[in-house]
């Protein structure tokens, strides 16, 4: 099979219609050769001997979509000085777009041996290893276009595609845990009813099953292994793994936007499935380790690694920098996503041992006017010194705010002390992100995430319980601020359910009126459980997956949780797009009326107020007629104003209604203790001066229509 020259660019496997190109980066390589594989095992090489600024290329007319290949690289193996070229090894395209299979712990796929590690092992891999695949990259989107929500009217969900979707009783059993099933009309209608406006997938680039979980009967359930950026993960595909995973993924993606719901991806371009120097060679180690992989200065042997995983991809390298834009420019082109989640960002900022705000990734993201137009939201953290950097990330970025999930977290298990700081989180972190131009939404507000307790198990548990993970309960974070409500784990006792209803239904109505971005993790709405494990990636199993078997509870949490999420569509005061006027301290004394503090005498909050070690409720007004910024079109926003009533103490509270300035007439729209929270609020009316008692550990939400306001 003889190939013609093509072209070096674009890098991967292209299918034209007719044929399809193949170009393959490598600055070290001597000799590139590219593998077809058929069905049967055999092997077919070719060499791609064109090469045009380090990138080897040829065009093959033969080979069509669903042609499985890989790559072997001839080139020097000196691991002292950062290269490992192995020709022994079958290596994914970098560029794949769609991978078949997936690996075990065979030898085969080292470069040493295993019983001694110096020294060589050049066994063969092809028959264990993973295959890149030509796909057809053709693809009817008929009238998609994307929803285009903006971020102050975002309600963000985090999902796992296999976690959400396999227990789902609607959804039929042969598509279960696969993108066929998100996009299936039950698990679309919980999405829409529930009133989310995106849905951010954990990890679906090509990802790899640990071998070392494997053989403890385990698996990498999370996902945050990739190896292949362009491909689809063939783990979700419901109907094939040539290529298929790639037409099914975007006709999720057409679904969901057909239903107003944005696509965005947790991807993980920090490291790669590769490991350090005793992981296997797929990839990017074969083909060019030094250009690809942050390696230490004084011993090329190792690898320089702030993601704990054992790498860090290199993003000096020019090379990895293309690679990622080429990777992100692809989601968004061809498979119509419409943001990322970039997980350990902190770790794409450095450039040699410090985070650098203004490195060269931040640049050219900056610069870019494809990705520049997507949400951005980083994890704005890594394991390397001075990694955590929530507030540092540039305009553009949004940032998954640690310091916001930490104070509410304790505020609501009333820790001392905590009111003032609290106050700042909920109007929108000023302090953290104003010094750098960026607005309330650059706070994504969440209180759980897929790392940690649940929001049911974080009233439910004080101490983590990971036994299942086979670690003897060392792994997962130690310091969760969590409170088990009196007792640790599943009970029966009635008062001690009843706590937890009301501070479940806390968390939700918080994360719901604060300014900024909310972030719901999927589960959290109905109430479910991990049974205290805080660390579930490697439990692909019921203890990870949603249950959608709802008792009495859960189906109160899911309907007050679609309430509130509605509570907050509706009003305009609670998703602002600008800082409240004046001193950003305390969340913003309003300069203009937009915001006051009240103490529950419906008095203003004094500075003395706020640092009082039992100061654990609050009273706050929104003037929906004092809201200075502009709609998207120029015209004045005006809402009803509201009344929150917060009780963060272990014992009841009687909050006095303000004065008439604040409303003539409030009328209950949320009430967490579920005794109080009739379907039917008309007998819940307040009027200026009239008191109200709040339950302990509560929440009240009092609406004043405009109609009714002083």
């Amino acid at each position: 099979m003889q190939p013609w020259p093509g072209r070096p660019y674009p890098l991967g496997a292209t299918f034209d219609g007719t044929g399809t190109n193949f170009a393959l980066f490598s600055s070290v390589a001597e000799r590139v050769e590219l593998c077809l594989l058929d069905d049967d095992g055999t092997e077919t090489r070719v060499d791609l001997t064109e090469v045009d600024g380090h990138v080897w290329h040829g065009y093959l007319r033969p080979v069509q979509p669903g042609q499985r290949y890989g790559f072997r690289v001839h080139g020097p193996y000196d691991p002292a000085n950062g290269h490992r070229c192995d020709p022994s090894k079958l290596l994914l395209d970098p560029y794949a777009k769609a991978i078949d299979g997936n690996i075990s712990g065979h030898q085969s796929l080292y470069s040493y041996d295993f019983t001694d590690p110096t020294r060589r092992n050049t066994e063969d891999s092809a028959d264990h290893t993973m295959y890149s695949v030509v796909i057809n990259p053709f693809f009817d989107w008929e009238f998609d276009r994307p929803p285009g929500h903006q971020y102050h009217d975002s309600v963000i969900y985090e999902a796992h595609v296999k976690g959400l979707t396999e227990l789902h009783p609607q959804v039929p059993d042969e598509i279960r845990g696969t993108y066929a099933a998100i996009a299936d009309p039950a698990i679309i209608e919980h999405l829409t009813t529930l009133g989310v406006t995106a849905i951010e997938l954990m990890p679906v680039h090509q990802f790899v099953n640990d071998p070392h979980l494997q053989e403890k009967g385990l698996s990498n359930y999370w996902g945050y292994n990739s190896i292949g950026f362009f491909a689809p993960h063939n783990g979700y595909a419901a109907f094939g793994t040539r290529g298929e995973q790639v037409q099914e993924f975007k006709a999720m993606v057409k679904a969901l936007h057909a239903a107003n719901i944005e696509v965005i991806l947790d991807v993980v371009y920090n490291h790669t499935a590769e490991g350090n120097h005793l992981g296997p060679t797929l990839s990017f180690k074969g083909i060019d380790n030094a250009s690809y992989y942050r390696l230490v200065e004084d011993d090329k042997t190792h690898y320089f690694d702030t993601t704990g995983t054992g790498n860090s991809l290199l993003m000096r390298s020019p090379h990895t920098l293309q690679m990622i834009m080429d990777s992100l420019r692809y989601w968004i082109t061809e498979m119509h996503v419409d943001g990322f989640r970039f997980d350990l960002a902190s770790t794409l900022a450095r450039e040699l041992h410090e985070v650098d705000r203004l490195s060269a990734f931040f640049d050219i993201i900056q610069q870019d006017p494809v990705i520049s137009q997507v949400k951005l939201i980083a994890e704005p953290w890594d394991l390397g010194e001075g990694g955590y950097q929530v507030g540092g990330f540039p305009p553009l970025w949004t940032e998954w705010n640690g310091r916001y999930r930490d104070t509410v977290r304790d505020f609501w298990r009333s820790e001392p002390s905590t009111l003032a700081e609290f106050a700042t989180r909920i109007t929108g972190s000023a302090d953290v992100y104003a010094h750098s131009g960026r607005h309330p939404v650059a706070s994504i507000n969440f209180v759980t995430a897929h790392d940690g307790f649940t929001l049911r198990d974080l009233v439910s548990y004080n101490e983590k319980h990971n036994e299942a993970n086979g670690e003897d309960n060392r792994d997962g974070e130690s310091h969760n601020r969590s409170w088990n409500s009196g007792v640790e784990g599943e009970t029966d006792d009635p008062e001690v359910r009843a706590l937890r209803l009301r501070r479940h239904r806390n968390f939700l109505a918080t994360l719901l009126f604060s300014q900024g971005v909310p972030m719901i993790s999927h589960g959290d709405e109905m109430g479910r459980t991990q049974q205290g494990n805080n660390n579930v990636y490697c439990q692909d199993n019921e203890l990870a997956w949603v249950d959608w078997d709802l008792d009495e509870d859960r189906e109160q949490i899911l309907d007050f949780t679609r309430r509130m999420v509605a509570l907050r569509r509706e009003h305009p005061v609670l998703r602002r797009r600008r800082f409240f006027a004046g001193d950003p301290g305390h969340g913003g004394q309003s300069e203009v009326g937009e915001i006051s503090w009240l103490k529950p005498s419906g008095e203003h909050m004094e500075e003395e107020d706020w640092h009082q070690s039992f100061a654990r409720s609050i009273m706050i007004s929104y003037n929906g007629d004092a809201i200075p910024e502009p709609d998207t079109r120029g015209e004045r926003i005006v809402d009803d104003s509201l009344l929150i009533l917060l009780n963060g103490a272990a014992e009841p509270v009687t909050f006095t209604i303000p004065d008439e300035h604040h409303g003539k007439a409030w009328n209950t729209a949320i009430n967490t203790d579920p005794h109080g929270d009739a379907e039917d609020n008309e007998h819940a009316e307040y009027a200026p001066g009239e008191t109200v008692e709040l339950s302990p550990y509560s929440t009240v939400i009092l609406v004043c229509p405009r109609e009714a306001a002083a």
